[in-house]
């Protein structure tokens, strides 16, 4: 089953204020982008972060911790934890909201790499349109947005990937078979980072490292996601029929600047994900794993080796390759995509091993640890000098006019996945063949009726009494393209609900 989603926290400053209260500067950016009043529609019934995919229940995590200290703490603020929350269902079927202390956007369920590209991609658009209208209210530039994972003191915030993917498959073999790959993923996907840092400390300056969530990385297995930070997320949270398929969330990954880098990052994960599935994934189980993130993202020259459980080392690049080999033997020539990340793939770790300049405007970490090395020679600084940590940040800035990767962009110096007129058409409309699509159609036809909203339902108010629209095992296209020419072809959501389970009845 190919479906996946990004979701992105975004840093925010506020460079007229000395003291910036994060809750309420992510609060206020969400509200931005409305153009009314705040309604809150997104139910939050549905959710439940304590189901651990092990088999057990838990029974407390940090960010219990954290909503009930706003309660105690905020109780001064006119508002609540869950306005504060200020969920915002787009019309392409994305969310935008504030969690916790940063603003958040959730692409809409994708089924190709283009589509979630192109629906990443519109995440900066919506948010930084949030941050430009707020900025008007203020009266300047002064609210910034990154698309990064570290404020440099300590912090970290995440950009979470997310599968669907069969429950068949045990949980045991999904992360036997992943964490080598995740752990060594950083060598495609990783953003660079100046510094090292471990959670709640300062910056130690000199160092370039291939990620910067790697630093916050603290065990193997885990369901929290703001403490005890996992390499494989442990959350039984599937936003789909429990009984046939279970949700991948993973929270070790960086907030990608390259459109090459996400869809890479994606692409290879998914492909694992199957070479599980089919039992062709290679056998490769390290010793100390969370070590090994650590130990790979300080070596930017790849040299750097790590423990197998069964014996002997192996490199970042060599894991990277025994993957890429597996899924060229199981996969190649299945469709083009496929064949597109099996290709891109394979080069990349070429260059990887040789000509490492081609990756320029294709990985993050390449490009950004380039810029800081030409800086570097030009200004004749050396490598502990608090500007990189600047340059570090500026390389992941929103605005157009200060982001170095956005200049690099607007030269011409990066490679495209996307067009812009495609970013631009999923700012207003979802995937075509998800259900993603399908949410972000209610919100534009029948925005008014909406009650309440969850990923795998719609509640709508009815005239007699509400009427639910169940999207938890809505998945196959076909499906989905129907169900959508009943929407537009519908006048109300009862008329649309009457006409679509009439069918379902009809063919059942």
């Amino acid at each position: 089953m190919r479906l996946f989603g990004i979701e992105t926290e975004y840093g925010i400053t506020r460079a007229d204020l000395d003291t910036v209260d994060p809750v309420v500067e992510s609060m206020e950016l969400v509200r931005a982008h409305l153009t009314g009043s705040f309604e809150r529609r997104w139910d939050y019934s549905g959710e439940d972060p304590h189901e651990d995919a092990r088999g057990f229940r838990v029974s407390g995590l940090q960010q219990d911790k954290e909503e009930e200290e706003f309660g105690q703490r905020d109780t001064r603020r006119p508002f609540s934890f869950h306005e504060m929350k200020s969920d915002v269902v787009l019309p392409n079927g994305a969310r935008f909201y504030n969690d916790h202390t940063h603003p958040e956007y959730s692409t809409p369920e994708c089924r190709t790499l283009r589509d979630l590209v192109a629906h990443d991609r519109a995440g900066e658009r919506i948010v930084r349109g949030a941050a430009i209208r707020r900025n008007r209210a203020l009266g300047g530039p002064h609210v910034q947005l990154y698309k990064n994972n570290t404020d440099f003191h300590g912090h970290s915030y995440g950009c979470h990937d997310n599968y669907l993917v069969p429950r068949a498959i045990p949980f045991a073999a999904l992360a036997a078979g992943l964490l080598p790959f995740l752990v060594s993923r950083q060598l495609l996907a990783g953003a660079g980072k100046m510094g090292v840092e471990t959670p709640g400390s300062e910056l130690r300056r000199g160092n370039f490292q291939l990620s910067q969530r790697a630093d916050f990385i603290e065990t193997e297995l885990g369901v929290d996601t703001m403490h005890n930070r996992p390499i494989l997320n442990t959350r039984d949270e599937p936003h789909a029929d429990r009984t046939k398929y279970r949700r991948l969330h993973l929270i070790l990954g960086d907030a990608n600047m390259c459109e090459y880098a996400t869809a890479l990052k994606v692409g290879t994960t998914r492909l694992v994900l199957e070479l599980i599935e089919c039992g062709t994934a290679p056998v490769l189980e390290l010793d100390r794993p969370v070590e090994a993130v650590r130990a790979l993202s300080r070596d930017p020259g790849l040299k750097t080796v790590v423990r197998r459980k069964s014996g002997g080392t192996i490199s970042g690049w060599e894991l990277q390759e025994a993957y890429c080999l597996a899924a060229r033997d199981t996969f190649a020539g299945r469709d083009a995509e496929t064949d597109w990340v099996l290709r891109e793939w394979s080069e990349t770790l070429r260059l990887l091993s040789g000509d490492r300049l081609r990756l320029v405007g294709k990985l993050d970490w390449v490009t950004k640890l380039w810029l800081l090395e030409t800086f570097v020679q030009e200004e004749r600084l050396s490598w502990d000098d608090p500007w990189l940590v600047s340059l570090d940040l500026e390389y992941h800035n929103l605005d157009p006019e200060r982001g170095l990767y956005l200049g690099l962009e607007a030269e011409g110096r990066t490679t495209r996945v996307v067009t812009d007129s495609e970013i631009e058409a999923a700012v207003d409309t979802g995937p075509a063949d998800t259900r993603g699509g399908i949410r972000g159609l209610c919100v534009r036809r029948f925005p008014d009726r909406i009650k309440s909203v969850q990923w795998e339902r719609i509640g709508f108010a009815g005239r007699l009494s509400p009427k639910t629209l169940d999207l938890s095992d809505l998945f196959e296209p076909e499906e989905v393209k129907r169900l959508a020419d009943i929407l537009r072809g519908s006048a109300s959501p009862d008329e649309a609900l009457a006409r679509w389970n009439q069918r379902k009845e009809y063919e059942s």
